[in-house]
């Protein structure tokens, strides 16, 4: 019953926190700092109260340790919220950062010496194409969109470009992150409940120097216009019922995707959150009617295939031997 309930809190709570992020992008496209300020405030706060025990339960893991892995996880959180100002479209932001496969895989080539078979391999240069393609047609239609002078068009080029580089940074840090947790787990034992409450918490004096950005949007977010909420009956403006069930949704994909690792192999996570991901873009797509050529569909087709590959779902279709279960927060 529980992996049932996890799989139905992992997409109702995920793919719902798409729709209202992009209803918050949509209006403000960079206000992205405020969303992660409340959502890193509320979990944070959450697991100080039911986790730390008010602070009187001791962290398992030395807290230098969660200081480096939350300066990696601020900046990537940071770094992909900035991405969505810089010409990138929210399909193609889904897109680019479902390639974490290609990242962990080369990082874990790299630093852990590790090799992986022909078929993951396979996998994953299905998944390079895939991006590749999403990202070329992507890049067409920032320069074919601008009506302006070649000028204009060329700088919101660059600024499509910087996106990109930003995106890029973001995955492969996001790999390093992981390959950090690992090592940690490794040494520690697993403590992912912890982790989550540290990974939100310790950032949170870093807001300070986006204290200046967040007071502006929050200015806007007062001027939006008023919106009555149901049920409850209870007025306020609509970018902060937005932002609340924003910050609601998340907590609830979160705490889907622990429930889930803590009842299933990591096989089955994997997969899950691979078709959450792609049940969300669609959601964007025919929600917000964002630009989607064919060749954006081909795209996607080889960024899912390719991740299914990697999991070898059909080489263990009807396996029981259970794996190692995963603690990273894949959401």
């Amino acid at each position: 019953m529980r992996p049932a309930l996890a799989v139905g809190l992992v997409f109702a709570g995920c793919c719902s926190n798409v729709i209202f992020l992009e209803l918050l992008a949509r209006k403000h496209p960079g206000c992205g700092n405020i969303v992660t300020f409340a959502q890193f405030l509320f979990i944070a706060v959450e697991g100080f109260l039911f986790e730390a025990d008010l602070g009187r339960k001791p962290p398992a893991i030395p807290i230098r340790y969660y200081a480096i892995m939350v300066t990696m996880f601020f900046t990537v959180s940071v770094v992909n919220n900035y991405a969505l100002n810089l010409n990138i479209a929210m399909p193609l932001h889904m897109i680019f950062r479902s390639g974490s496969l290609i990242a962990n895989m080369i990082l874990g080539i790299i630093i852990l010496k590790k090799r992986y078979s022909i078929f993951k391999y396979t996998s994953i240069a299905l998944v390079s194409v895939g991006i590749f393609i999403c990202t070329f047609m992507s890049a067409k239609q920032v320069t074919s969109q601008s009506s302006l002078s070649e000028n204009d068009g060329f700088q919101a080029f660059v600024w499509w470009l910087l996106g990109i580089g930003a995106l890029t940074f973001a995955l492969l840090m996001s790999a390093r992150m992981g390959i950090f947790q690992e090592t940690l787990y490794k040494r520690f034992g697993k403590h992912s409940k912890e982790a989550l409450f540290y990974n939100h918490a310790l950032p949170l004096p870093g807001f300070v120097f986006l204290a200046s950005d967040i007071y502006d949007h929050a200015v806007l977010f007062n001027k939006s216009e008023l919106y009555e909420v149901p049920v409850i009956g209870v007025t306020l403006p609509i970018m902060w019922f937005y932002l609340l069930m924003n910050v609601i949704t998340q907590y609830v994909c979160i705490r889907g995707v622990f429930i889930l690792t803590t009842e299933c192999a990591s096989l089955t996570v994997t997969l899950v959150v691979t078709l959450r991901k792609f049940v969300s873009l669609i959601f964007s797509i025919l929600y917000f009617r964002n630009p989607f050529t064919l060749w954006h569909w081909l795209g996607t087709s080889f960024v899912f295939i390719g991740t299914l590959m990697y999991t070898e779902v059909w080489n263990n279709l009807g396996t029981t031997k259970s794996e190692p279960q995963k603690d990273n927060k894949q959401n």
